[in-house]
């Protein structure tokens, strides 16, 4: 190494820019109800509201598509209009409510389901009533219709409090079953809780996804930890597009502070 070499002031590093993360909805269940008391974690939404939510965005000239079809697009560079849809868990009312409005109104969404709890109900919400899950044959009929099936583990735990054997299963385990039941890898992963930490992070790339969904994933955001938002019973246009603007805010901020 020369003197001058040595002694020469080092550039300062220039980190990279961090692309700003999609916008992307958080659903879970599409069913009737009337009374709050019968929904106490805010995870379903009428067909009535969501078709409401679908026709505000298509009055925004937006679209919403799956997760794996808005990052393609993205890598294309013909992501303009497009909104990512996901519905958390795999509710038999996905095919019945959800995917008839979808449809209708030209969306896609990815589903992400438990091939761990087929056909059974959502033992994880203790004060939540009872709501059925897909069974194979459920999840097969989803995939055929043009959406984009991704794991949310085998049996919805918090995957920040699994030891290593656990979490490979859920990760890994999860994606080879589904894949017996659709024929084809997922792609996409979704953290249950929306519970993450760089560890879990690590293995979900690690074990192949492409992407995953959390909720709010701070410092941690990227393609395997996509932040989303949530979307409640209570989201008329005026509150849509204060959650939009807060995408945007919250992207702007995490730019900042890398």
């Amino acid at each position: 190494m020369s003197a001058d070499t040595e002694t020469a002031p080092r550039a300062a590093a220039v980190p990279a820019r961090r692309a700003a993360s999609p916008w992307v909805l958080m659903y879970h269940s599409v069913a009737e109800f009337t009374d709050p008391s019968e929904d106490p974690y805010g995870i379903t939404v009428t067909p009535r509201a969501l078709e409401a939510q679908l026709l505000w965005l298509r009055s925004r000239r937006l679209r919403g598509v799956s997760v794996g079809e808005l990052l393609r697009a993205r890598a294309a560079g013909r992501a303009a209009g497009l909104v990512g849809l996901t519905f958390d868990d795999g509710y038999t009312d996905f095919l019945t409510r959800a995917l008839p409005l979808l449809r209708r109104y030209d969306c896609t969404a990815t589903l992400f389901v438990l091939p761990g709890r087929l056909g059974v109900d959502n033992v994880w919400d203790p004060l939540g009533p009872r709501k059925p899950l897909l069974t194979a044959e459920g999840i097969r009929e989803a995939a055929a219709a043009g959406q984009e099936i991704g794991s949310h583990g085998l049996l919805h735990q918090d995957l920040t409090a699994a030891p290593d054997d656990v979490l490979q299963q859920e990760l890994r385990g999860s994606r080879e079953l589904i894949r017996e039941l659709t024929g084809t890898l997922p792609a996409g992963f979704c953290y249950p809780y929306g519970h993450l930490d760089a560890r879990v992070v690590a293995a979900t790339r690690d074990a192949g996804y492409a992407y995953a969904c959390a909720i709010d994933p701070g410092r941690l955001a990227g393609p395997h930890a996509l932040p989303r938002t949530h979307i409640s019973q209570a989201d008329g246009g005026q509150r849509l597009r204060i959650k939009q603007l807060r995408h945007r805010v919250r992207e702007l901020r995490r730019a900042v502070h890398l």
